[in-house]
């Protein structure tokens, strides 16, 4: 039967880093280890007929000997109590629990209590909890919490990074419905999550799981308690002298993993060495060559594919089939602020990446999809600036003298003067608008090319061929949908297809206005007639209001001479005052018919606002006049020789006022 290796078994980054480091400085350094580097019986001996010896104290330091901070780390009085004594040492701390000290130490100072879920022996979680003066609670259930901790209490959340994930959501969810303010640090180490996570996958596969790994090595202990639950012939070994023997390997599937802390030099031996005497002799040798072999190498400028594990907010976990998983930042992933990575990728799809980084200090290969399309897509524009194609892009950002217009993954600057066909004085406007371009330069700098492209070129263009379209059919009267462009004191400039047409103050409403804002603004999309046009000059009058809108029109159908109306008096002058029949049409109360007496101001007898009732004494529909009379509603009735005699000196009066007006 054939035998199923973790692809995760084996050295994690920060414990392959510090082993190298050791056997590497130990041909030309004296060093110890403060503490055992990692908890592997078979790589400390082994470091130890270097020269690299194991101490607990470091008084114990021999002179001349360089001390080296294991993996698990230390609190800070250790490194404090080092740099007091000018002992030199070197920090082989996991990055991974380097970062948890840095949390810690910063939330500690901030006055939050530290909730350490781990075990309280182990190293690591000692080393975590001298970074808060020892003052942390360290649990890994739930039964005491309410017993150390307050709802009150302001908390944060760390793990131990070879923790398993379900008792840490178990603490942590407990604890964000039991305290008021929780803060939650998902510290357990990634590779720590999928090492367990695929040795789950493989013991349901398998009927016997070997776990390989140190007696005292936590995660190794996890990963056997992980493996039991679906497979009940799981062993636990440190060699492949401790497999059972009576194991009738053949006749069954076998997994192995192994634990951080186990090197692939005892790997290889457990996968050489399984033998069956009766059956005779597997060769897992060649098994364990085929999984050295599945281990690609990889190099800065790689262009690589691998499968998406999961996406996160700050960006996507890619296994490469490396002995590290490769992280795509969100910020690698697209410069598109409006797209999300969610929706770009999802776990199980095929990515192609560009290699940005092997190893940084966090254990994971960095890697960049938008320069993946940066490169593919670089020739396109090499022919788009040859041939002057017209592209389609978004503006992504307003920077310094321009624009960023995204094309393909490729960021494209455009300067602020051919960012538009008109100027701008922000530029943040076209900020998210789609628009067309095309490329006017690229050039060579530093080693990268940089791409300018014109966006005024393209919408010039568009216009001139638009125009071209308009003066071929427009006359007056023609109606067109227009945008509008801008706004000035006397009109609205409006685009009626590649040609801008004025609408005069006058000819947006029948109410008198004072600024055209009261009745469009930039960017309405409004029906517009030609008034008249001159192609000669370019020049062309639009109309926006309309002829059934005409409130005199109105006044036409419903208004009579004698006829009483309610108006609102709009306006008071010295010789009268004038007042609204209804929007648009206003009709003048002379002084002598405000009352039915001889007064001296208008305003003893009105207010502006006031509702009054009034008779027509004068309607001249043709030049829009119209005398109004309160008067002639309250003088009791006269003789009819002394009404003419009367009312032709008022109408007279009236019509002498209104040309007053007008003048």
């Amino acid at each position: 039967m054939p035998v199923i290796l973790a692809k995760s078994a084996g050295f994690c980054f920060g414990v392959d880093r510090a082993v190298s480091y050791l056997l590497e400085k130990c041909k030309t350094e004296k060093i110890s280890t403060y503490g055992p580097i990692i908890h592997n019986k078979n790589v400390v001996d082994r470091l130890k007929k270097n020269g690299v010896e194991s101490i607990d104290n470091i008084d114990d330091l021999k002179e001349g000997y360089k001390l080296a901070i294991r993996t698990h780390g230390v609190g800070k009085d250790i490194i404090d109590t080092l740099e007091k004594k000018g002992v030199e040492y070197i920090d082989l701390t996991c990055p991974y629990v380097k970062k948890i000290h840095k949390i810690v130490s910063e939330n500690h100072k901030n006055g939050k209590k530290i909730v350490i879920v781990g075990d309280r022996e182990h190293p690591e979680v000692i080393g975590i909890n001298g970074w808060c003066e020892g003052s942390a609670f360290i649990t890994t259930t739930t039964e005491n919490i309410e017993e150390n901790i307050k709802p009150t209490d302001d908390i944060c959340i760390v793990s131990q990074t070879t923790l398993d994930r379900k008792t840490f959501e178990k603490i942590t969810n407990f604890s964000k419905n039991y305290c008021q303010n929780t803060k939650v640090f998902d510290t357990i180490c990634k590779a720590t999550s999928e090492r367990q996570a695929e040795a789950a996958e493989i013991s349901k596969k398998s009927d016997v799981m070997i776990v390989v790994g140190g007696k005292n090595s936590s995660n190794t202990n996890k990963l056997a308690d992980i493996c039991k639950i679906h497979c009940k012939n799981t062993f636990k070994v440190e060699s492949f002298e401790e497999i059972p023997q009576d194991i009738d390997i053949p006749k069954n599937k076998v997994g192995i993993t192994a634990g951080a802390s186990t090197p692939l030099w005892i790997i290889k031996e457990v996968v050489s060495n399984m033998t069956e005497k009766e059956n005779g002799v597997i060769d897992f040798a060649k098994e364990f060559e085929e999984y050295e072999k599945s281990l690609i190498t990889l190099n800065t400028g790689d262009i690589v594919k691998g499968t998406v594990i999961r996406v996160q907010d700050n960006g996507v976990s890619v296994n490469l089939g490396y002995k590290s998983d490769g992280f795509v930042p969100a910020t690698e992933m697209t410069d598109d602020p409006s797209v999300s990575i969610y929706d770009m990728v999802k776990p199980g799809d095929e990515i192609e990446v560009f290699v940005v980084r092997v190893s940084d200090v966090e254990g994971e290969v960095t890697l960049s999809k938008k320069k993946i399309d940066s490169i593919r897509n670089a020739s396109l524009l090499e022919e788009a600036f040859e041939s002057k194609e017209i592209l389609e892009g978004k503006v992504i950002d307003a920077v310094n003298g321009g624009v960023i217009v995204l094309y393909k993954g490729m960021r494209i600057f455009v300067p602020a003067s051919q960012a538009s066909d008109r100027f701008l004085s922000d530029l943040s406007l076209l900020v998210g608008t789609e628009v067309k371009f095309r490329i006017i330069d690229i050039s060579k700098r530093r080693g990268r090319n940089k791409v300018v492209g014109s966006i005024k070129s393209v919408l010039k263009e568009e216009k001139n061929k638009l125009a071209e379209e308009f003066w071929a059919s427009a006359e007056v009267g023609k109606k067109y949908e227009g945008i509008v462009k801008s706004l000035t004191s006397f009109g609205a400039f409006v685009d009626v297809g590649g040609v801008d047409g004025l609408v005069h103050i006058s000819e947006l409403s029948w109410a008198k206005i004072k600024h055209p804002s009261e009745v469009v603004k930039v960017g309405d999309a409004i029906e517009v007639y030609i008034i008249e046009c001159d192609k000669e000059s370019g020049k062309i009058s639009l109309g926006f209001k309309k002829v059934e809108d005409n409130p005199w029109e109105k006044a036409k159908a419903e208004l009579e001479l004698d006829k009483v109306v309610e108006a609102k008096i709009v306006r008071i002058v010295p010789f009268g005052a004038f007042a609204q029949i209804f929007p648009g049409v206003d009709g003048l109360i002379h002084i002598s018919q405000v009352a039915n007496k001889r007064i001296g101001k208008v305003e003893d007898e009105l207010t502006v606002g006031q509702y009054v009732q009034a008779k027509i004494v004068e309607l001249d529909l043709e030049k829009q006049k119209i005398g109004l009379s309160i008067r002639a509603l309250l003088a009791p009735e006269a003789p009819a020789e002394e009404v003419v005699e009367e009312t032709a000196p008022v109408a007279e009066e009236v019509a002498e006022a209104v040309e007053t007006v007008e003048e």
